[in-house]
Parts: structure tokens; C-alpha cells; sequence
């Protein structure tokens, strides 16, 4: 129960739902029971021909137990609802609180497909866990124990035969199902998340697999994959369905077993031949809810591989939201500091960064330079607490980045990064989306700084920005940071794909902006680098070079030096 031990915490909180659905399924058990046995105790009643008033009182009982029994059991189907869609809110609400502070770690662990059959279908079918696997047995077990002891009172042999097809039905049937079904669950688990995976990039990459001519195959693997999840559906549907059968040709042997005994009593004399009927009809009622049972194994697994599924994707790591307390004040200029830093991304033999040491200074603008794959995007990964440090220490104001609550630091950012997201909607929702309360003017100035007053605020961009050029998506993500007053901004290659005029006019708007500002921007194009207070040179992961741009160009054999010759010397040619 270990696997499902966050599933059961939050079926414990609803007890309410929880009690009330026992009781009146309790109750819709046992006056079911009832209802036959006084119905089977009215037909031998009747065959003798008793006086009028003792049928009257028998025909009653069996109305108002009728009547209980429907309300009872509208009840129960009320309660353990309420309880199960309401246990499944705090479910989603549970797995949202966990893995949100881990959302950028987790994108590089796990394919996006995955964790959408995770956070989606996992979390589906942990909803049958209170309705097909606490809430039965518990139910269950309890109009049983009732019964055996109103039945001890009849017959103590029949009361004992029912005592032991209880045992069999909750407990031994149970045990047996369950060693079959392990293995079932956790592929079919598995095979659900590979085929969402697959469709996932079937779906993103349809444009690149049509123009290579790709696109049927992927989706032939797409079908494949299908079809043996439908295979393993259908498999466990007849597992299912013979489990059930089995269930329920017990239950009847069990009552036919209590019917042969008990007409044995009445020959004996040992039992009244008028309770013959009432017992066989309890004993039938009794294992009416039995064939549940059947599926409870498969339930269980289900949610116990589900439950597995999802605290793994959260367990080991510590959400960066919990470890942190100290919040960062808005008038104090903030100052980072690498000290022997070295980041190691998931699964990577060769660490991304290693051993940087450098400060920024606030008010200062610094550039990171180096070629693709040296770690620039890493080093300001980090910055904004998404890149897991392996040694050394980023110190923010002196203190531990990991001590800081990341809102407080990212209060103060205006961040744009290599593949920056927009929202389906119109342009004026993706700019508010930097500041609620920016007004129309205020947007469509922003939208003239980076030379796009072509547009207006009233186009609609599709999902992910679809509609719009390399060009058009970083400038509306400048201008997005236009909007937004921050102190320091982190740009990462924010004009790689603009012509070198739109670049310099967009990069002097930023400049008029952050003139006081503290400004780390990753630039591949080393044109414009003499303003910059300081410049960062990276290769292979290690800083291989800083100082301002006069220092650097006065090394003889120096690396930046080196760049910026060749870059001029492509320019020229």
C-alpha cells in the first residue's frame, strides 16, 4: 500500500462523503437482504394459510424494506460520488502543487507525451480507487458480518458456510486476481504513456516528417501502438469478465451448498421448514454485490501503478518553492555571483558548465559570448533557478539563490529566451500577458519600438505562434518586456533572426530602456559589444576569457580577439 499511500491521504480527508456513503450503502445491503428474506419467509407464510393480519404485517415489511432499500441506495450513489469527484479535485490539485516548482526539470527527464498520460490519464483512473476498491470490501465485509449474525440465530451450519464463501470472496479470490493482474496493469501503464508520447510527436513534427517524407511511417508506428493497447484493453476486459463469472457461479454454489444443508435441517427437524426459503434467499442476496470483488484486483493495480507513476515524477526532488523563505526586497539593486559553478544536465555525461566564477554587478550590462553548445543559455538558466547545480554556489545579495523565493526574483526579471511561448488569442492578449494593466496605447507603442505597427492589437496569433515569421515571434516577445518594468533583463540571442538594420534599431530601443538597469544578454553576433561594462566568453562549458571589450581585443592570442577576426573578416567577404 506503500504506492498509494498519497491516493489514500486524500480519500481520508473527505471523511464526510466517506462515512455517509458506508452507512447508507451499509443499509442499502442489508434491508436488501432483508427485503428477501421476508419476502422468502411471506411464500412459505403464505402456503399455510395464516391469519390475514400476520400476512398484512409481512407485506408491510417487505414494502417499507423496499422503499428503504431504493432510497438507501440513492443515497449511497450520492455520497460516494460526491467523495469520488471531490477526492479527484484534490487529486489533480496535489499532482499540480508538486510538480509545477519542477516543471523545467521535469520537461528534461521525461518526454512531454509522458507526462501527459501521467498528469491526465493516471490521474483518471485513480478515481475508481475510493468507488471500486476502499469503498466495496468495506461495505461488503459489513453486510456480511451483519448477516452471519442474524443467520447464527436460524442456523449456526448455514451461518458457518456463509462465514467461509466471505472469506473466499473477500479475501482468497481477491489475493488470486491480483497475483495475475500485476503484470497486466503495469504494461498496459507503460504502453499508454509510449503511445501518447508517440502521437505527441507525430503531432508536433507533422510538418518536418511530411517534407522528408516520414509522416506515414511515424504514423503507422502511431497505429501499431494502438493496436496493442486496444490488444491489452480487450485482453483484461475478458480477464475482467471471467473473473466475474467466476465470482458468481461461487456466490451460486455457495447459496445452493446453504439450500441442500439447510433442507437437511428440516428433515432432521432441526431447523422450522418455513425458514427454508428465508435462507435461501438470503444467501443469494448476501453475495449480490460479490461479483465487485472481481474487479478490484484489476482496480487496485491500476491504481497502485498510476499512484507509482506519479509520486516518482516528484519523489527525490525538492520543489525549490519549499526549500525557499527569503523574499527579495524591490528597492534593493540585486547582484548575482557564480562561484565555482559547474551544471550537469539529466542523463548528459559532460557537464554543461564547469567551474564558472563571475559576478553581475547591478546597474552593469554584460554579454555572454562563445559558440553554439558552450553554455551561455545554461549559465542564464541558472539564473533564474531552472538549471540543476551540481557544485559551487549562486549567491544572490550574499545569500544562497536556493534560499530565495524564485516569484521574488523573477519579480524583478524581464526574460526573453530562445523559443519564448504564445498564447492562441489575439496580439493585445499575448502583450497583456507581461502586464494585466497595460493599456491599448501602451501596447501599440511597444509594438512601433520593435517595428511592428503593422499589427494590430486585434490580430490573432494561433497556438504557439504558428502564423508568425522567426522574426515576428522575438519581436513581439521584446515587446512584451516594453510593457514591464523590471531591473534586471536576461536576454538570450533576443535578435538571432532579424537582419542586422531591425537588430541595432531594436537593440538601441533596448538601450534607451535599461540605461540604469542591470542587462546579461547571450549574443552570437559580436557587433555592438564596445558598450558593454563586461563580456563573458565561454567554450566547451568554461569561461575561457572576461573583461570589458577593450581588454579582451588587446590579447594577443586571445579567444574573443580571435572570434571577432574571423566574424570581421566573414563581414568583409
Amino acid at each position: 500500500m506503500k504506492d498509494v499511500r498519497f491516493v489514500i491521504k486524500m480519500v481520508l480527508k473527505e471523511k464526510k462523503d466517506i462515512l455517509f456513503s458506508i452507512f447508507f450503502g451499509f443499509l442499502a445491503g442489508i434491508t436488501a437482504v432483508s427485503l428477501f428474506a421476508a419476502s422468502g419467509y411471506l411464500i412459505s407464510q403464505a402456503a399455510f394459510a395464516p391469519p390475514i393480519y400476520t400476512l398484512m404485517v409481512l407485506v408491510a415489511s417487505v414494502k417499507l424494506l423496499g422503499i428503504t432499500s431504493a432510497v438507501s441506495r440513492y443515497g449511497e450513489r450520492y455520497f460516494s460520488h460526491c467523495g469520488t469527484f471531490t477526492i479527484l479535485k484534490n487529486i489533480r490539485l496535489k499532482v499540480y502543487d508538486q510538480i509545477e516548482p519542477l516543471a523545467n526539470r521535469l520537461l528534461q527527464k521525461y518526454r512531454s507525451g509522458d507526462i501527459l498520460a501521467r498528469i491526465v490519464g493516471d490521474v483518471e483512473s485513480l478515481q475508481h480507487f475510493f468507488l471500486r476498491v476502499f469503498y466495496p470490501p468495506v461495505v461488503l465485509a459489513s453486510v456480511f458480518i451483519a448477516t452471519i449474525f442474524f443467520t447464527m440465530y436460524i442456523s449456526a451450519g448455514a451461518a458457518l458456510t456463509m462465514t467461509a464463501g466471505m472469506v473466499v470472496v473477500l479475501i482468497i479470490f481477491p489475493l488470486i486476481f491480483y497475483l495475475f493482474q500485476k503484470k497486466t496493469a503495469v504494461s498496459m501503464r507503460e504502453k499508454r504513456g509510449e503511445l501518447s508520447s508517440a502521437f505527441t510527436d507525430y503531432l508536433y513534427g507533422f510538418r518536418e516528417l511530411t517534407i522528408f517524407q516520414q509522416a506515414e511511417r511515424k504514423k503507422q508506428q502511431v497505429y501499431t501502438g494502438m493496436n496493442e493497447y486496444e490488444e491489452m484493453k480487450a485482453r483484461e476486459n475478458r480477464q475482467l469478465a471471467i473473473r466475474e463469472a467466476i465470482v458468481i457461479f461461487f456466490s451460486f454454489f455457495i447459496a445452493i451448498i446453504i439450500l441442500v444443508q439447510a433442507g437437511f435441517y428440516v428433515t432432521e427437524g432441526n431447523l422450522a421448514g418455513t425458514l427454508l426459503a428465508m435462507l435461501f434467499m438470503i444467501s443469494v442476496t448476501v453475495f449480490e454485490d460479490a461479483p465487485s470483488m472481481a474487479a478490484l484486483p484489476a482496480h487496485l493495480e491500476e491504481s497502485r501503478v498510476s499512484s507509482k507513476r506519479l509520486s516518482e515524477v516528484w519523489e527525490n526532488e525538492i520543489p525549490q518553492a519549499e526549500a525557499a523563505g527569503l523574499e527579495l526586497q524591490m528597492d534593493v539593486p540585486i547582484q548575482f555571483q557564480f562561484e565555482d559553478v559547474s551544471i550537469h544536465y539529466l542523463n548528459e555525461r559532460k557537464a554543461a558548465v564547469q567551474h564558472a566564477t563571475f559576478q553581475v554587478e547591478p546597474g552593469k550590462h554584460m554579454a555572454i559570448v562563445g559558440p553554439s553548445g558552450s553554455g551561455k543559455s545554461t549559465l542564464m538558466q541558472a539564473m533564474l533557478t531552472f538549471a540543476p547545480v551540481q557544485s559551487g554556489q549562486i549567491l544572490v545579495n550574499g545569500k544562497q539563490i536556493s534560499e530565495v523565493t524564485p516569484d521574488s526574483l523573477w519579480r524583478q526579471m524581464n526574460v526573453s529566451l530562445q523559443q519564448n511561448h504564445f498564447f492562441y488569442g489575439s496580439i493585445y492578449d499575448n502583450l497583456r500577458f507581461a502586464n494585466t494593466e497595460a493599456t491599448a496605447e501602451a501596447c501599440r507603442e511597444a509594438l512601433e519600438k520593435v517595428q511592428l505597427s503593422h499589427f494590430s492589437l486585434e490580430d490573432q496569433v494561433l497556438e504557439k505562434g504558428a502564423n508568425l515569421s522567426g522574426g515576428e515571434k522575438q519581436r513581439l516577445a521584446i515587446a512584451r518586456l516594453f510593457l514591464r518594468d523590471a531591473s534586471i533583463w536576461l536576454l538570450d540571442e533576443p535578435t538571432s533572426s532579424l537582419d542586422a538594420i531591425t537588430e541595432q534599431q531594436i537593440m538601441d530601443e533596448i538601450e534607451k530602456v535599461t540605461k540604469y538597469q542591470t542587462v546579461v544578454t547571450i549574443r552570437h553576433r559580436l557587433t555592438g559589444l564596445e558598450k558593454m561594462d563586461q563580456i563573458i566568453v565561454m567554450n566547451q562549458g568554461e569561461i575561457v576569457e572576461q573583461g570589458t571589450y577593450t581588454e579582451l581585443m588587446e590579447k594577443e592570442d586571445g579567444y574573443f580577439k580571435a572570434m571577432k577576426e574571423l566574424e570581421s573578416g566573414q563581414l568583409a567577404f
